[in-house]
């Protein structure tokens, strides 16, 4: 049975992802997350106790840890989640996110490397055991904006515009040098906009619902017409299982669901869904440098590897909402003194 290590893998797309595999029964799989705030444990519960699964608390961007860990599990495949991931975050304190997104990419890197190599050719690269692969997992935030028009490939020319979708560039072209330079077998594959079970409640979708649930006013960015593409979670996790067992070496897969929304229109969604008015709706000043337009085109992966979002939007839409109503006592715990704190403060100062 391969044995796999999926990093950041008690956050939102990480623990889901964890769960999916898990089923599955093909794999032993190592847990290894930090604990930051976003990373959250009691998402992954119901299989905590299964006989496949191991937790291990722990940073991607501690090397000696790292490396030690590698050396007692051996892995065959890496999945990495770990990031810092908010904009916001990332405007008002860059530097954990070079340290943990870029950095910590890298010492990934290193300790597979380490781990795969078997020998040498006559050309002096290195020759890996078979089977094993690094999967990077990025955002199309590394794409930079888009006009009116146009849609993300994999060959759009990468212009992050914000330190998070930086750092996450950063991270995507160190994974390409290793594939490039030392052969190392690896994926990066590049997701729209998720939503879904157990997300933190800073991103848009579960911070609107909760404050609806609340009565508490819905900041809204600038006008409210940035629009994304948003790709249910469990899509997004099925195709990063896809890529992991058919992706080419070295290749990019980008993964989209094909639902182009305004942000303003999946708040008052979500406001009538509710029952609530819109008069809760607070347009504040627009975030620094905010991308206007993402759209993924998602024809590789569906052409080349068989893969296709199955939820369409307005499905995902009223399972999560319903998902967040069920689960209002997960939502409060995450939900602590400072985190309110923190955007309260951050809102009322745009």
């Amino acid at each position: 049975m391969k044995k796999m290590l999926v990093t950041g893998g008690a956050g939102f797309i990480g623990s889901n992802f964890v769960k999916l595999i898990i089923e599955k029964e093909e794999y032993n799989l190592v847990n290894l997350d930090e604990l930051t705030y976003a990373g959250n444990l009691e998402n992954l519960k119901e299989i905590e106790n299964h006989k496949n699964y191991k937790f291990v608390k722990g940073s991607i961007a501690d090397s000696e840890f790292i490396n030690e860990l590698f050396e007692k599990e051996n892995f065959d495949y890496v999945v990495n989640f770990a990031a810092e991931s908010h904009v916001d975050r990332s405007i008002s304190n860059p530097q954990i996110f070079i340290h943990t997104n870029v950095m910590g990419t890298q010492i990934l890197l290193d300790a597979a490397k380490k781990s795969w190599q078997i020998d040498k050719d006559e050309y002096g690269y290195p020759i890996y055991k078979e089977g094993v692969k690094f999967v990077q997992v990025s955002t199309d935030e590394v794409y930079g904006t888009l006009g009116k028009t146009g849609l993300f490939t994999e060959t759009t020319p990468i212009k992050p515009n914000s330190p998070y979708s930086a750092s996450k560039a950063a991270s995507d072209l160190i994974v390409r040098a290793y594939n490039e330079t030392f052969k190392m077998p690896t994926n990066i594959t590049r997701c729209s906009n998720n939503y879904g079970p157990y997300q933190f409640p800073e991103k848009l979708i579960p911070l609107m619902i909760n404050n609806c649930l609340k009565d508490k006013q819905l900041p809204v960015y600038g006008d409210g017409m940035q629009i994304r593409d948003w790709l249910h979670v469990k899509d997004h996790c099925e195709a990063i299982g896809t890529v992991l067992e058919k992706g080419i070496t070295g290749e990019v897969y980008n993964i989209g669901g094909n639902n182009e929304k305004a942000n303003i229109e999946i708040v008052k969604l979500i406001i009538e869904s509710l029952g609530k008015n819109e008069t809760l709706i607070k347009y504040v000043e627009d975030r620094l440098g905010h991308d206007r337009r993402y759209a993924i085109d998602n024809t590789k992966i569906t052409t080349e590897l068989g893969w296709a979002p199955k939820y369409t939007f307005e499905e995902g839409i009223k399972e999560t909402i319903n998902w967040y109503i069920e689960n209002s006592e997960w939502l409060s715990r995450v939900i602590n003194k400072d985190y309110m704190e923190y955007y309260e403060t951050m809102y009322a100062n745009r």
